[in-house]
C-alpha cells in the first residue's frame, strides 16, 4: 500500500512540476493549457500525500496539503481566465487547515520536540506561500517551492521514503527551470 501511495503521489506531483516548466516555456494558448493541467494533476496526487503524511504523524504537512486544495482551486480558477482575486473563504480555509495541523502536531508530540516538525514547517511555509503566489501567476512562488521540496525531500529520506525523496530532487530541476524562465519573462 505504501509503495502505491508513493507512486501515486510522487508521479502526479512530479507531473505538476513538469507541466509548470512547460507552461513557462510556452506561449499562449499553450501556456494556459499547461497551467490548467499542472493544477489538475496536483489535485489528483493530493490524497496520496495527505495519507502518507498522516500515516507518519506528520500532522502539519498532512493538514497543510489538505488545506492547500483551495489554493490549487484558485490556480485552476486563474488558469481558466477567471479573476486574480481569490474568494476570501479560500484563504480562510487554508489558514484554518494550517492551524489545525499545527495544533494536532503540538498535541501529538507534546510541543515542537522533533526535528521532523521543523521540516514540516519548512514544507508548510514553502507550500502555502509558493502555491498562493503561483496561483496568482507570480514567479516568486517557484522560489518558495524550493524550500518546500528541500524540506520534504529531507523528511521523506529520514522516514524511509526513498522514491519520494528522489521525486523531490527531480522536481527541483523543473522548479528551478520554471523559476528562471518566468523571472526572465517578468523582467
Amino acid at each position: 500500500m505504501l509503495l502505491f501511495l508513493q507512486l501515486w503521489g510522487g508521479i502526479f506531483f512530479l507531473l505538476n512540476k513538469i507541466f509548470f516548466a512547460f507552461a513557462e516555456r510556452s506561449v499562449r494558448p499553450a501556456t494556459t493549457r499547461w497551467r490548467l493541467w499542472s493544477w489538475i494533476v496536483y489535485l489528483i496526487g493530493l490524497p496520496a500525500w495527505v495519507m502518507i503524511f498522516a500515516l507518519e504523524h506528520n500532522w502539519i504537512a498532512a493538514a497543510l496539503e489538505a488545506s492547500g486544495a483551495p489554493a490549487m482551486i484558485l490556480g485552476l480558477w486563474t488558469a481558466l481566465g477567471r479573476s486574480d482575486k481569490p474568494p476570501k473563504w479560500l484563504n480562510l480555509l487554508s489558514i484554518a487547515g494550517i492551524m489545525i495541523g499545527m495544533l494536532g502536531s503540538l498535541y501529538d508530540f507534546g510541543g515542537v520536540t522533533a526535528f521532523s516538525q521543523y521540516l514540516e514547517l519548512g514544507i508548510a511555509t514553502g507550500y502555502f506561500v509558493g502555491t498562493y503566489l503561483l496561483a496568482k501567476q507570480e514567479s516568486d512562488g517557484y522560489a518558495w517551492y524550493v524550500l518546500m521540496h528541500v524540506s520534504c525531500g529531507w523528511l521523506m529520506w529520514a522516514q524511509g521514503y526513498t522514491w519520494l525523496c528522489a521525486q523531490q530532487g527531480i522536481s527541483l530541476v523543473f522548479i528551478v527551470d520554471a523559476f528562471l524562465v518566468s523571472s526572465r519573462r517578468q523582467r
